[in-house]
């Protein structure tokens, strides 16, 4: 992860240009936001899951919808943040 953080500081100046000249407001920074909370809330929910099916692999079909279902949920934000963004782009 560390490896990423000089990438991202060079290219974040050309990001937020890019962002502004596609909408005004706060538009692409909720979207990016939620986009990045919801990554992070599915990568949280396949680790857990991955840990707890190699701790009881005999629960695996039952943790396997648990899984589906959290990483529904989380991916349901990054798509209330992208009506926002539309929302609030007006």
């Amino acid at each position: 992860m560390i490896e990423f953080l000089p990438l991202l500081a060079e290219t974040a100046p050309a990001a937020v240009e890019a962002a502004g000249a596609a909408a005004s407001g706060g538009a692409p920074l909720a979207l990016g936001l939620a986009g990045a909370g919801a990554a992070i809330g599915v990568g949280l929910v396949g680790m857990a899951a991955a840990t707890a099916v190699g701790r009881n692999p005999t629960a695996s079909g039952k943790i396997l919808t648990i899984g589906i279902l959290g990483m529904a949920f989380a991916e349901a934000i990054a798509i209330y943040a992208l009506v926002a963004a539309f929302a609030l782009g007006r």
